[in-house]
């Protein structure tokens, strides 16, 4: 890494999270590759650290779970870059489980044949058959109400010291210089193109620029003078007049330790497990007092932020509107940690599903755990040039799922043939009727 700032570069991507690192790697390897370029043409700016934002605290799932297709070829091209190098990147690919009721079989029918379509190897269980299946993994399972599972073979987590560590080395081993501790705080504009970026730091020019600055991208838009509203149109004919172009969500995680074996029947780490129950309450476990009217819930094996054996989970994120502090971020804003009642939760349903994680609640990780997220309208990616040399990574809380995003980008932009998984997340999708989901939705998953 180097502290110095050159004067002028081919490419500044800004940001040093998923999104910036995987971009600014396969950015240099690919112009290698290409003949075009090295790893000279390209700096990553961060005005922290690597992983300093809402990628060092993401519990690091990836996952292809979307009722949304498109992104269905996102995460597998994402699948690929994980297994580049499954030891760097600490890639655990122990599946992903998605657990649903009886209300949403035929949307797992759909993801399940939008699987199929891709080749992205799952397999679907209903009725029977899926408690079936949850048993002969776990014996001591209780699956209450669950009609439907989705079984991904591919999908996984990572630990995100671990991730990022990997990341900067690839970035590194091809030549991209990483500068920390570089703030972006305005652009310098001409004929609708970045000219320079001025920074903390000094000034540079630039050819191109890929933003990739997950919570803080509302304040790039704005800096590029860009509308804080807009009017959006979706797929199902639903519109909504003078929306929010950014949302903020705060998401709940956090850790348990649990110091017996969390493993399969056949003793192997488990698939990572997320069960959606909008109708099943979930009982306090000590008084019977309902703690939540629905069931939503995602865990896996972690050891890294425990230092010793123990599970890793979060519930549904809390809506927080247009606008947000985002300084300081994540585990250091007193605004936003997850509370008590976060932690009663997830032991709760933990305890709830499998005998052998009852009273695990004394077991929880007490210290600081927070982390926001920016939406985009309709709570998918947008994948874009919002300048006519600006590419702009909102990954609206998907980041992790999508590593895949800038390999994709890094081939576009060296050929200059754009790449088809991408077309479907362009910003225009909002005034042509192609906004994803629907203007009713009430949860930031689509």
């Amino acid at each position: 890494m180097s502290n110095a700032l050159p004067d002028s570069t081919s490419y500044v991507v800004v940001g040093g999270g998923v999104h910036g690192l995987s971009t600014a790697w396969h950015l240099a390897m690919t112009l290698k590759q290409m003949g075009k370029g090295s790893g000279a043409d390209v700096i990553l700016l961060d005005k922290s650290h690597p992983g300093a934002g809402s990628t060092g605290v993401a519990c690091g799932i990836v996952r292809n779970f979307y009722m949304t297709e498109p992104m269905h070829t996102l995460v597998k091209e994402s699948v690929g870059v994980w297994t580049y190098d499954p030891i760097l990147f600490g890639y655990q690919q122990v599946g992903f489980i998605s657990c649903g009721d009886k209300s949403q079989i035929p949307d797992y029918e759909k993801m399940y044949q939008n699987h199929c379509a891709i080749e992205y190897p799952s397999d679907l269980y209903v009725g029977a058959e899926a408690k079936t299946f949850l048993k002969r993994l776990w014996p001591d399972f209780n699956p209450h109400s669950i009609e439907a599972v989705l079984h991904e073979k591919l999908g996984g987590y990572s630990g995100t010291a671990r991730f990022v560590q990997g990341m900067v080395e690839m970035c590194t081993r091809y030549g991209v210089n990483i500068h920390s501790g570089v703030e972006v705080q305005n652009y310098q504009m001409a004929n609708g193109r970045v000219t320079a970026l001025e920074t903390n730091k000094g000034t540079v020019k630039c050819d191109m620029v890929v933003l990739a600055v997950g919570p803080w991208m509302g304040k790039h838009w704005e800096l590029l003078g860009k509308p804080d509203r807009l009017d959006v149109t979706y797929q199902d004919g639903s519109s909504i007049k003078g929306k929010d172009m950014w949302t903020y969500w705060r998401l709940e995680e956090g850790e348990v330790y649990y110091d017996r074996p969390y493993l399969t029947s056949d003793q192997k780490n488990p698939p990572v497990l997320h069960i959606e129950l909008m109708d099943t309450p979930v009982p306090h476990p000590s008084n019977g007092r309902e703690i939540s009217g629905n069931v939503y819930v995602y865990w896996k094996y972690a050891s890294e932020r425990l230092n010793c054996p123990g599970l890793q989970g979060g519930a549904m994120p809390i809506k927080l509107g247009p606008k947000a502090i985002l300084d300081p971020y994540g585990h250091a804003n007193d605004n936003y940690q997850a509370g008590s009642e976060f932690a009663d939760y997830l032991t709760a349903c933990m305890g709830m599903f499998m005998d052998n994680l009852k009273g695990l609640r004394k077991n929880f990780k007490e210290r600081r755990n927070g982390g926001i997220g920016a939406f985009t309208p309709d709570n998918l990616p947008i994948l874009d040039w919002i300048k006519d040399n600006v590419f702009m990574i909102a990954d609206s809380g998907h980041g992790y799922k999508l590593t895949g995003v800038g390999k994709l980008l890094a081939k576009q932009l060296v050929s200059g043939r754009p790449e088809e998984a991408l077309k479907p997340f362009a910003f225009s999708r909002y005034e042509k009727g192609q906004a994803f989901g629907s203007g009713h939705t009430k949860v930031p998953w689509v």
